[in-house]
């Protein structure tokens, strides 16, 4: 059997024609109408009011800071169990990432924690709904954050096409952000996307993102804001419209791919199923939680299968070296493992995966 890998980008002859065609009609590669487009079926999809496409999901975050007025001095809530990017993009700017540990449930940002975190100098919450999950109690944040006037930014890079009920995750917050990285559920290789239905807030970040400039023609020189160049490519955006077209499939063929996993290790004892609600979640990873976790990885890629471990707990990284209390975030971090998740995944793969991991079980 060929190697199978934790995840990987899958594209088709759609793709490519798209991106002949793109070529072939003269397109300068650069940011500009294909990327409007893509903008405008982002916003249609999710249920927005308005989207900016930017370079990728980290100036997503950094830009929906931005817009937010985060700065030198401010407090940003995150939580400790997430990609390194979240805490970054309120760390180079300034503000302090403060960390709070996470729901044992769904590995998403602990309310109670968060309560117990905020201050005078809280700017903003970022609850990441991390691997598609969410916490089910996420009005709560919501009305808190509306309460004590603190701007809610979604990070729902993994979460795109999941939902709570009929709404988009993504959607609950201020702004809500994604990432078409290659190993999301659809990707061009790079990019993210900022969504909103505060039309004050989209004005700021489509000034922030190209420069500053109060006028989006790249010769237009006037500059309300100070900005970066976060901008996108035309050749990207033709690649993610045929990845978007393909989204609802792909987010169907999650949930089933998730169901024939927990089907078929969901008798194993030795071994932890997140909790997962797969009539709204399509997980970007397949996770499981074992106190062997770095002997069963190790077993797996000797049989030719790919895995990939689950992040550490942040605060305790020497970037950060923070003190405090994170129980959760620790006890995953040392046991969670992701399996092989690509959307080209074929039951028959799903079974021998699942057939290592039962003949590890034996042998340990």
């Amino acid at each position: 059997m060929k190697f199978i890998n934790q995840i990987e980008p899958v594209f088709d002859e759609k793709e490519k024609n798209a991106v002949m065609a793109y070529l072939n009609s003269g397109g300068w590669i650069t940011e500009f109408n294909k990327t409007r487009e893509l903008e405008a079926m982002m916003a249609s999809y999710t249920g927005s009011k308005f989207c900016s496409i930017v370079a990728n999901g980290t100036d997503a975050l950094i830009a929906a800071l931005l817009a937010a007025e985060v700065k030198s001095g401010d407090e940003v809530i995150v939580p400790d169990y997430t990609f390194v990017a979240t805490p970054n993009a309120a760390e180079l700017l300034g503000a302090k990432a403060v960390f709070v540990d996470v729901d044992r449930k769904n590995f998403c940002m602990d309310f109670e924690c968060m309560k117990k975190a905020i201050t005078a100098k809280t700017k903003a919450i970022m609850l990441v709904s991390i691997n598609a999950r969410y916490p089910n109690n996420i009005m709560e944040f919501v009305e808190l954050c509306k309460e004590k006037g603190i701007i809610l930014i979604e990070d729902a890079a993994q979460s795109l096409g999941s939902k709570v009920g009929n709404k988009q995750i993504g959607t609950f917050g201020n702004m809500g952000t994604y990432s078409f990285s290659s190993p999301k559920i659809i990707t061009s290789g790079q990019g993210g996307a900022i969504v909103t239905d505060n039309e004050e807030l989209f004005e700021k970040i489509k000034m922030i993102r190209n420069f500053g400039r109060v006028n989006p023609n790249p010769y237009s020189d006037r500059y309300l804001v100070k900005g970066w160049n976060f901008k996108f490519t035309d050749i990207q955006a033709v690649i993610a419209m045929e990845q978007l077209k393909k989204l609802d499939a792909r987010v169907a063929r999650r949930k089933d791919m998730g169901k024939l996993y927990y089907r078929l290790l969901g008798e194993l004892k030795w071994l932890e199923l997140p909790e997962t609600n797969f009539n709204n979640s399509a997980l970007c990873a397949f996770d499981i939680l074992c106190e062997k976790r770095d002997q069963l990885q190790e077993f797996l890629r000797q049989n030719r299968i790919g895995t990939r471990s689950f992040y550490p707990a942040l605060h305790s990284e020497p970037a950060y070296n923070y003190t405090g209390n994170f129980p959760v975030t620790e006890y995953i971090s040392k046991r969670g493992l992701w399996l092989p998740s690509s959307n080209n995944l074929i039951n028959e793969e799903i079974s021998y995966v699942c057939e290592k991991i039962f003949e590890f079980g034996k042998t340990r």
